[in-house]
Protein backbone atom coordinates (compact mmCIF):
# COMPACT_ATOMS: atom_id res chain seq x y z
CA UNK A 1 0.00 0.00 0.00
CA UNK A 2 1.36 3.48 -0.75
CA UNK A 3 0.43 6.63 0.79
CA UNK A 4 0.94 9.96 -0.26
CA UNK A 5 0.66 13.28 2.08
CA UNK A 6 0.52 16.89 1.41
CA UNK A 7 -0.59 19.39 3.97
CA UNK A 8 -3.99 18.26 4.45
CA UNK A 9 -4.29 16.23 1.76
CA UNK A 10 -3.73 12.23 1.56
CA UNK A 11 -4.19 9.15 -0.69
CA UNK A 12 -3.85 5.93 -0.89
CA UNK A 13 -3.13 3.56 -3.44
CA UNK A 14 -2.99 -0.26 -4.33
CA UNK A 15 -0.59 -1.09 -6.97
CA UNK A 16 -1.65 -4.79 -6.62
CA UNK A 17 -5.20 -3.81 -6.69
CA UNK A 18 -5.43 -2.78 -10.16
CA UNK A 19 -3.06 0.36 -9.36
CA UNK A 20 -6.85 2.04 -7.82
CA UNK A 21 -6.62 4.47 -5.22
CA UNK A 22 -8.44 3.11 -1.62
CA UNK A 23 -8.92 6.38 -0.43
CA UNK A 24 -8.42 10.18 -0.93
CA UNK A 25 -9.56 12.90 1.95
CA UNK A 26 -9.12 16.34 2.54
CA UNK A 27 -9.02 17.70 6.14
CA UNK A 28 -9.89 14.16 7.07
CA UNK A 29 -12.98 14.12 5.00
CA UNK A 30 -13.49 11.68 2.44
CA UNK A 31 -13.17 13.19 -1.53
CA UNK A 32 -13.46 9.88 -3.23
CA UNK A 33 -15.65 7.12 -1.27
CA UNK A 34 -13.39 4.77 0.80
CA UNK A 35 -12.51 1.30 0.38
CA UNK A 36 -15.38 -1.21 0.45
CA UNK A 37 -14.29 -5.15 1.13
CA UNK A 38 -11.36 -6.59 -0.70
CA UNK A 39 -12.79 -6.16 -4.15
CA UNK A 40 -11.63 -3.52 -7.26
CA UNK A 41 -15.34 -2.77 -7.58
CA UNK A 42 -14.68 -1.81 -3.86
CA UNK A 43 -11.89 0.74 -4.58
CA UNK A 44 -12.01 4.19 -4.23
CA UNK A 45 -10.67 4.99 -8.11
CA UNK A 46 -9.61 2.55 -10.55
CA UNK A 47 -7.91 3.73 -14.30
CA UNK A 48 -9.78 2.85 -17.91
CA UNK A 49 -7.12 0.82 -20.01
CA UNK A 50 -7.18 0.17 -23.00
CA UNK A 51 -10.86 0.56 -23.13
CA UNK A 52 -13.82 2.28 -21.10
CA UNK A 53 -17.04 0.94 -19.97
CA UNK A 54 -19.15 -2.18 -21.87
CA UNK A 55 -18.65 -3.61 -25.47
CA UNK A 56 -21.75 -5.66 -26.32
CA UNK A 57 -20.94 -9.08 -26.52
CA UNK A 58 -17.78 -8.43 -25.49
CA UNK A 59 -17.17 -9.08 -29.17
CA UNK A 60 -16.16 -6.43 -32.32
CA UNK A 61 -15.01 -5.90 -35.69
CA UNK A 62 -11.44 -5.30 -36.49
CA UNK A 63 -10.19 -4.49 -40.08
CA UNK A 64 -12.27 -7.14 -41.22
CA UNK A 65 -11.19 -9.29 -38.09
CA UNK A 66 -13.37 -10.46 -35.16
CA UNK A 67 -12.09 -9.92 -31.72
CA UNK A 68 -13.75 -11.70 -28.62
CA UNK A 69 -12.52 -10.71 -25.36
CA UNK A 70 -13.04 -12.84 -22.10
CA UNK A 71 -16.06 -11.38 -20.18
CA UNK A 72 -13.75 -9.88 -16.98
CA UNK A 73 -16.56 -8.31 -14.37
CA UNK A 74 -15.67 -9.57 -11.12
CA UNK A 75 -18.83 -9.35 -9.18
CA UNK A 76 -20.81 -10.08 -12.42
CA UNK A 77 -20.26 -13.62 -14.80
CA UNK A 78 -22.86 -12.38 -16.98
CA UNK A 79 -21.76 -8.96 -17.51
CA UNK A 80 -19.58 -8.54 -21.19
CA UNK A 81 -15.87 -7.63 -20.93
CA UNK A 82 -15.67 -3.52 -19.23
CA UNK A 83 -13.14 -1.32 -18.81
CA UNK A 84 -10.52 -2.76 -20.03
CA UNK A 85 -7.65 -5.15 -18.66
CA UNK A 86 -5.56 -2.06 -16.09
CA UNK A 87 -8.19 -2.42 -13.47
CA UNK A 88 -8.20 -6.20 -13.03
CA UNK A 89 -4.37 -6.16 -13.32
CA UNK A 90 -1.18 -5.62 -10.97
CA UNK A 91 0.79 -2.64 -10.99
CA UNK A 92 4.68 -2.75 -10.37
CA UNK A 93 5.50 0.97 -8.60
CA UNK A 94 8.14 2.48 -10.80
CA UNK A 95 8.62 5.65 -8.75
CA UNK A 96 8.01 6.80 -4.93
CA UNK A 97 8.00 10.26 -3.65
CA UNK A 98 6.37 11.75 -0.50
CA UNK A 99 3.54 13.43 -2.83
CA UNK A 100 3.83 11.59 -5.94
CA UNK A 101 3.96 7.82 -7.45
CA UNK A 102 4.21 6.28 -10.80
CA UNK A 103 2.97 3.31 -11.51
CA UNK A 104 3.57 0.85 -14.26
CA UNK A 105 1.51 -2.24 -16.14
CA UNK A 106 3.07 -3.94 -19.21
CA UNK A 107 0.28 -6.12 -20.71
CA UNK A 108 1.29 -9.38 -23.34
CA UNK A 109 -1.43 -9.75 -25.56
CA UNK A 110 -3.75 -12.55 -24.43
CA UNK A 111 -7.51 -13.01 -24.41
CA UNK A 112 -8.26 -10.07 -22.33
CA UNK A 113 -7.10 -8.22 -24.76
CA UNK A 114 -4.99 -9.42 -28.14
CA UNK A 115 -2.63 -6.24 -28.28
CA UNK A 116 0.49 -6.08 -26.02
CA UNK A 117 1.24 -2.57 -24.41
CA UNK A 118 2.82 -0.59 -21.47
CA UNK A 119 0.26 1.77 -19.25
CA UNK A 120 1.37 4.15 -16.78
CA UNK A 121 -0.11 6.08 -14.25
CA UNK A 122 1.04 9.19 -12.03
CA UNK A 123 -0.63 10.57 -9.16
CA UNK A 124 0.72 13.60 -7.79
CA UNK A 125 -0.67 14.92 -4.75
CA UNK A 126 -0.84 18.59 -3.37
CA UNK A 127 -2.45 20.43 -0.19
CA UNK A 128 -5.69 21.32 -2.25
CA UNK A 129 -5.73 18.84 -4.63
CA UNK A 130 -4.54 15.67 -6.92
CA UNK A 131 -3.58 14.96 -10.35
CA UNK A 132 -3.60 11.73 -11.72
CA UNK A 133 -1.97 11.05 -15.22
CA UNK A 134 -2.98 7.91 -17.42
CA UNK A 135 -0.59 7.25 -20.40
CA UNK A 136 -1.01 4.11 -23.16
CA UNK A 137 2.26 3.17 -25.34
CA UNK A 138 1.19 0.46 -27.69
CA UNK A 139 3.75 -2.58 -28.10
CA UNK A 140 2.49 -4.42 -30.72
CA UNK A 141 2.76 -4.51 -34.49
CA UNK A 142 -0.40 -3.73 -35.72
CA UNK A 143 -3.23 -0.62 -34.93
CA UNK A 144 -5.14 -1.28 -32.80
CA UNK A 145 -8.40 0.95 -31.36
CA UNK A 146 -8.25 2.57 -27.69
CA UNK A 147 -9.57 4.38 -25.49
CA UNK A 148 -8.78 5.83 -21.55
CA UNK A 149 -10.32 7.24 -18.84
CA UNK A 150 -10.90 7.22 -14.83
CA UNK A 151 -13.34 5.52 -12.78
CA UNK A 152 -13.99 7.72 -9.47
CA UNK A 153 -16.48 6.54 -7.06
CA UNK A 154 -17.59 9.80 -4.46
CA UNK A 155 -20.03 9.68 -1.20
CA UNK A 156 -22.91 10.91 -1.82
CA UNK A 157 -26.00 11.90 0.66
CA UNK A 158 -29.31 13.56 -0.65
CA UNK A 159 -27.92 16.67 -0.55
CA UNK A 160 -25.08 16.43 -3.02
CA UNK A 161 -24.42 18.12 -6.18
CA UNK A 162 -23.05 17.40 -9.22
CA UNK A 163 -22.78 19.87 -12.28
CA UNK A 164 -21.14 18.93 -15.72
CA UNK A 165 -22.05 20.93 -18.80
CA UNK A 166 -22.60 18.08 -21.49
CA UNK A 167 -24.40 18.52 -25.43
CA UNK A 168 -25.90 14.57 -25.38
CA UNK A 169 -26.96 12.27 -22.96
CA UNK A 170 -27.43 8.61 -24.54
CA UNK A 171 -29.97 6.34 -23.73
CA UNK A 172 -29.39 2.84 -23.13
CA UNK A 173 -31.06 -0.87 -23.22
CA UNK A 174 -31.16 -2.96 -20.15
CA UNK A 175 -27.60 -3.88 -20.28
CA UNK A 176 -26.51 0.07 -20.34
CA UNK A 177 -25.29 0.05 -23.88
CA UNK A 178 -26.31 3.40 -25.93
CA UNK A 179 -29.10 3.05 -28.08
CA UNK A 180 -29.78 6.81 -29.04
CA UNK A 181 -28.32 10.05 -28.58
CA UNK A 182 -30.59 12.91 -27.12
CA UNK A 183 -28.57 16.30 -27.97
CA UNK A 184 -29.31 20.08 -27.26
CA UNK A 185 -27.97 22.79 -28.96
CA UNK A 186 -25.78 24.32 -26.25
CA UNK A 187 -24.06 22.38 -23.55
CA UNK A 188 -26.64 22.04 -20.02
CA UNK A 189 -26.66 20.84 -16.91
CA UNK A 190 -28.77 17.67 -16.98
CA UNK A 191 -29.50 17.65 -13.58
CA UNK A 192 -30.65 21.32 -13.60
CA UNK A 193 -29.12 21.89 -10.41
CA UNK A 194 -30.99 19.62 -8.57
CA UNK A 195 -29.54 17.00 -6.17
CA UNK A 196 -26.99 14.01 -7.81
CA UNK A 197 -29.56 11.14 -6.84
CA UNK A 198 -33.05 12.50 -8.27
CA UNK A 199 -31.95 10.82 -11.35
CA UNK A 200 -30.79 7.42 -11.19
CA UNK A 201 -28.64 6.31 -14.49
CA UNK A 202 -25.35 4.80 -15.87
CA UNK A 203 -24.92 6.28 -18.88
CA UNK A 204 -22.57 8.36 -21.03
CA UNK A 205 -22.56 11.95 -21.73
CA UNK A 206 -20.85 13.56 -25.06
CA UNK A 207 -19.55 16.82 -25.97
CA UNK A 208 -18.56 18.44 -22.60
CA UNK A 209 -17.91 21.84 -21.85
CA UNK A 210 -15.81 23.09 -19.07
CA UNK A 211 -14.79 21.20 -15.89
CA UNK A 212 -17.13 19.08 -13.29
CA UNK A 213 -18.10 20.14 -10.06
CA UNK A 214 -19.12 18.06 -7.20
CA UNK A 215 -20.58 19.54 -3.89
CA UNK A 216 -21.08 17.71 -0.29
CA UNK A 217 -23.34 21.12 1.39
CA UNK A 218 -23.49 19.61 4.86
CA UNK A 219 -19.73 18.96 4.92
CA UNK A 220 -18.72 22.54 3.34
CA UNK A 221 -16.58 21.33 0.97
CA UNK A 222 -16.50 20.68 -3.38
CA UNK A 223 -14.67 19.40 -5.90
CA UNK A 224 -13.20 20.54 -9.33
CA UNK A 225 -12.39 17.83 -11.80
CA UNK A 226 -10.26 19.30 -14.96
CA UNK A 227 -9.91 16.80 -17.66
CA UNK A 228 -7.80 17.31 -20.62
CA UNK A 229 -9.12 17.86 -24.19
CA UNK A 230 -9.16 14.00 -24.87
CA UNK A 231 -11.68 13.21 -22.15
CA UNK A 232 -14.38 14.39 -24.13
CA UNK A 233 -17.39 12.28 -22.85
CA UNK A 234 -18.33 11.81 -19.04
CA UNK A 235 -19.82 8.49 -17.90
CA UNK A 236 -22.28 9.29 -14.49
CA UNK A 237 -22.99 5.96 -12.48
CA UNK A 238 -25.57 7.33 -10.28
CA UNK A 239 -26.97 3.71 -8.47
CA UNK A 240 -30.38 3.56 -6.79
CA UNK A 241 -30.38 3.11 -2.67
CA UNK A 242 -26.41 3.93 -2.44
CA UNK A 243 -24.81 5.85 -0.97
CA UNK A 244 -21.69 6.70 -3.51
CA UNK A 245 -22.08 7.73 -7.46
CA UNK A 246 -19.28 7.87 -10.18
CA UNK A 247 -18.63 11.05 -12.42
CA UNK A 248 -16.26 9.25 -14.69
CA UNK A 249 -14.05 11.62 -17.54
CA UNK A 250 -13.36 9.11 -20.66
CA UNK A 251 -12.02 9.77 -24.12
CA UNK A 252 -15.54 7.61 -26.21
CA UNK A 253 -18.99 6.46 -25.94
CA UNK A 254 -19.15 2.89 -24.51
CA UNK A 255 -19.37 -0.07 -27.17
CA UNK A 256 -17.38 2.75 -29.14
CA UNK A 257 -15.63 -0.04 -30.57
CA UNK A 258 -18.97 -1.09 -32.07
CA UNK A 259 -19.88 2.03 -33.37
CA UNK A 260 -19.26 3.25 -37.39
CA UNK A 261 -19.94 7.31 -35.84
CA UNK A 262 -17.44 9.75 -36.65
CA UNK A 263 -17.43 10.87 -32.87
CA UNK A 264 -17.60 8.12 -30.91
CA UNK A 265 -14.17 8.72 -29.86
CA UNK A 266 -12.21 5.63 -30.32
CA UNK A 267 -8.45 6.27 -31.08
CA UNK A 268 -5.93 4.56 -33.60
CA UNK A 269 -3.03 3.65 -32.21
CA UNK A 270 -0.15 2.87 -34.73
CA UNK A 271 2.51 0.61 -33.38
CA UNK A 272 5.16 2.18 -31.15
CA UNK A 273 2.67 5.64 -31.07
CA UNK A 274 1.85 6.49 -27.11
CA UNK A 275 -0.61 8.55 -25.76
CA UNK A 276 -1.63 10.12 -22.56
CA UNK A 277 -4.46 12.71 -20.58
CA UNK A 278 -4.79 13.85 -17.31
CA UNK A 279 -7.46 14.71 -14.77
CA UNK A 280 -7.08 17.83 -12.04
CA UNK A 281 -8.68 17.43 -8.71
CA UNK A 282 -8.65 20.52 -7.35
CA UNK A 283 -10.70 21.04 -3.61
CA UNK A 284 -12.45 23.74 -2.01
CA UNK A 285 -14.66 25.02 0.67
CA UNK A 286 -18.25 26.28 -0.05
Amino acid sequence: MIRLESGPSMVEIDPALGGSIVSARWHGMDIMRPMQGDNVLGASSFPLVPYSNRIAGSVFSWRGEEVSLKPNHPGDPASPAIHGVGWTSEWKVIDLQPASTRLELEHTANVDWPWSFVARQDFVLADRGLHLSLSLEHADDSAMPAGLGFHPFFPRSSHTLYRGLHRGEWETDAGCIPTRLRSVPAPQDWWQGRPVETRIVDTVYTEREGPLTIEWPERGIGLMMVPSDDLAFTTVYVPTGEDFFCVEPVTHMTDAFNRDLPDSGTRLLEAGESWSVDLKLEYFRL
